[in-house]
């Protein structure tokens, strides 16, 4: 499938499997994933997400007096990226909103499984009075994700912006095409799942697996929820406001300490991107001075860039410091992000 780009090899993916005990040849399928991902179209099944749609005239409104970016605004077809907090400003999930076509207001909502519960059981007790319906679809419907430069090829349907969503039909089968960072997402019925996988695959999509999308996550320096993004973070240390942050609409849960970071302070701690001198596991904690400083988010070993990690360290630890990682003698450069 090519070669790697130059200065670099699958030396540091042979390390990092042993340290886990994963075999030579596990990792360099990992390393085929990856480049199916760069170079064709890579298919992954992001079906555990949850998945929450939200109904009736009042759907939209309520939902912009819950999350932080303008819902209110979003026609059918639009979508947003978006952040549910507490009182206090910290995040308790992210998540895509997408205006599902149709007259009939209803906005679609997938996040991450373990904010999933969070999200619906937060909807449902301050809806309240309001004509709103919160449905969990997760059972009922598929997400089946494809990425990478040959995606429209082998959908047979144009590329969309990030977050633009319309109904189609590939191979037969009724979708929702939704535009992603790195191609789409196609979400269908669950019970089309599987003959809208093999149809993708048949067409020249390759089947890759979670940790190969991780590497590009990683990468492109996007948090998730779960890894860098926990209740202890706001959206300015995570570095998401431009993206999930409207600073024009109305009053939504946590928009004080918000506003108030962005407008007249700066936060105290930042994400930042990790260039490591040996792989690690993510969790491990970071020190500068003997301080500790942060730990790690999530980490991995890209063919493209060696051993990298995501994590939100203390202002202090600025791109160029040099970090200590975990007991080990493992040294951290900490950069900008994305890599590059």
């Amino acid at each position: 499938m090519g070669r790697l780009p130059e200065g670099h090899s699958l030396a540091p993916l042979c390390r990092l499997s042993r340290i886990r005990g994963v075999s030579d040849a596990a990792t360099v399928e990992l390393d085929a994933q990856y480049r199916q991902l760069r170079e064709g179209c890579g298919l992954l099944d992001r079906s555990d997400r949850g998945k929450l749609m939200v109904t009736g005239p009042e759907a939209a409104e309520y939902l912009q007096g819950q999350l932080t970016n303008d819902v209110e605004a979003l026609e059918p077809g639009d979508g947003c990226y978006a952040a549910l907090l507490d009182r206090k400003g910290h995040m308790q999930a992210d998540m895509r909103v997408l205006r599902w076509p149709g007259e009939e207001p209803a906005l679609w909502i997938d996040t991450e499984p373990e904010a999933a519960p969070v999200v619906h059981r937060h909807l449902e007790t301050y809806k309240i009075g309001r004509d709103v319906a919160i449905e969990d679809v997760g059972a009922e419907r598929a997400i089946l994700s494809l990425i990478g430069p040959a995606t429209g090829a082998v959908a047979g349907t144009p590329s969309l912006p990030p977050y633009a969503c319309e109904a189609t039909t590939i191979f037969g089968i009724e979708c929702l095409a939704a535009g992603g960072e790195d191609g789409i997402d196609l979400i269908s019925a669950a019970a089309d799942r599987g003959r809208l996988r093999a149809a993708l695959l048949e067409a020249g999509a390759a089947e890759v697996d979670a940790a190969a999308g991780e590497i590009l996550r990683i990468e492109a320096g996007r948090p998730r929820f779960g890894a860098e993004l926990s209740i202890e973070v706001m959206p300015a240390e995570a570095g998401v406001v431009a993206a999930a942050v409207s600073f024009t609409k109305g009053c939504y849960i946590g928009q004080e300490p918000v506003a108030r970071l962005h407008h007249r302070g700066r936060p105290n701690r930042h994400l930042r991107g990790l260039r490591l001198s040996a792989p690690i596991e993510a969790g491990a904690g970071l020190s500068l001075d003997g301080k500790e400083v942060g730990r790690v988010g999530s980490a991995c070993v890209s063919p493209a860039q060696g051993p990298i990690a995501l994590a939100i360290v203390r202002r202090e630890a600025g791109p160029g410091a040099e970090l200590l990682v975990g007991e080990d003698g493992v040294t951290a450069q900490v950069v900008d992000l994305p890599f590059g």
